[in-house]
């Protein structure tokens, strides 16, 4: 084995910082905080229902980040901002699976291999969607 290498994979750094989290869990978990809550939240506010000794800092960073994408709102609260979703967790899904779509110019194909991979009862579920028209069970418009 050459000088200064080690037979023992890398896990990632031993100097007591802790490991990074998977793309997209600080976003998922910040927003589950916010759909959690009665109203909008402060960047303290979220990091406190967090909970898990996330910097401050960190957290209005996730948060403009999501104000960026257009998955959160914001509006003045003192010198800075409270923070809302934009939409509820299916509004997101659905809205996740639009731009997925809009990737690729072949949507019929895309389309029908989405749906041919559907398990039978979500094929039924959006049969019936389809049939009336609607957007959601819980749709009000």
């Amino acid at each position: 084995m050459p000088h200064g290498q080690i037979d023992e994979p890398f896990d990632g750094p031993d100097d007591g910082r802790p490991e990074r989290r998977p793309s997209g869990e600080l976003e998922a978990s910040v927003l589950a905080a916010l759909w959690a809550a009665d109203g909008p939240l402060t960047p303290g506010a979220v990091q406190l229902e967090l909970g898990d000794g996330l910097a401050r800092t960190t957290v209005t960073t996730i948060l403009t980040r999501l104000h960026a994408k257009g998955v959160v709102t914001r509006a003045r609260s003192g010198r800075g901002y409270a923070y809302a979703p934009a939409q509820d967790s299916p509004g997101l899904t659905a809205r996740r699976m639009h731009a997925e779509l809009d990737k690729d110019q072949d949507r019929g194909t895309v389309l029908a291999r989405f749906v041919s991979d559907l398990s039978p009862e979500d094929e039924r579920l959006l049969r019936g969607l389809l049939a009336d028209g609607a957007a959601g069970p819980d749709d009000t418009a």
